[in-house]
């Protein structure tokens, strides 16, 4: 079972989220903050991170480049999630490594789910599901 950590400052989101993605089969953990998301990915090794951009203490981009440069880190999937949807901040985000950028209004949590499904490449086939 892959481990999928979510990041969000908005306790309801976060709660929102980790019921919805704990549904998928995924098992949860989660952090308030890029600081405290830092400590638990090191600790909790997560196979994917879902996070916000604006947060307090380190920013979604901070945590995303010290992730990637962080050995025991540097390889887990990262989807960043955020209102900021100017061209700039995408690229920001792409040249950091993230694997998916999500505007938050232009997607709902179907859509976060199946871009989970689409970077850890988990998605049932069609072939078992019709077995």
């Amino acid at each position: 079972m892959s481990k999928v950590m979510i990041v969000e400052d908005d306790a309801a989101l976060r709660e929102i989220y980790s019921i919805r993605v704990a549904a998928e089969g995924y098992e949860v953990v989660s952090a308030g903050d890029g600081e405290e998301a830092l400590a638990v990915a090191v600790k909790e090794k997560p196979d994917l991170i879902l996070s916000d951009v604006m947060m307090p203490k380190i920013s979604g981009f901070d945590m995303l480049d010290i992730l990637r440069h962080t050995p025991e880190t540097a390889n887990i999937h990262v989807i960043m999630m955020t209102a900021l949807s100017a061209d700039d901040q995408r690229t920001r985000g792409e040249q950091l490594g993230c694997d998916r950028y999500l505007v938050k209004s232009q997607v709902g949590i179907e859509d976060v789910v199946n871009a989970i499904h689409e970077v850890l490449g988990d998605r049932p086939s069609e072939s078992a599901s019709n077995a």
